[in-house]
């Protein structure tokens, strides 16, 4: 089984993001930590404000391409359906970046049923 993908998660006092024991978001840490050559993925939460509560999380990968280089992808399953996003290289992949692309994808979700 592979291991555990490092998790961002929130601090809910301060706002700040930061990696599982890692680097906090949009800082020269996690740029360096983004094209280190060992990282090869992690996992975003898709917070879902209208309901309160994490609707589940995207998996970012590194993935290389033809053109060279090292270049980011989003992933989230939803209803046996696999959505993708280009992210860019690693200075592209910031917080705000990946809100928009956890927003974008939770508006594609089908409405909940009214019990």
């Amino acid at each position: 089984m592979a291991p555990k993908a490092p998790t961002v998660w929130e601090d809910l006092g301060t706002g700040e993001q930061a990696l599982d024991a890692g680097p906090r978001l949009d800082t020269a840490a996690w740029f360096a930590w983004l094209d280190d050559p060992a990282t090869m993925r992690f996992s975003y939460p898709v917070y879902n404000p209208a309901r309160g509560y994490i609707e589940g999380f995207m998996t970012v990968r590194k993935e290389r391409r033809a053109r060279g280089g090292a270049y980011w992808t989003a992933y989230w399953r939803v209803g046996g359906c696999l959505r993708k996003t280009y992210l860019g290289r690693a200075p592209a992949v910031t917080s705000t970046r990946l809100r928009i692309v956890g927003a974008a994808w939770l508006a594609q979700l089908p409405a909940a049923v009214p019990s």
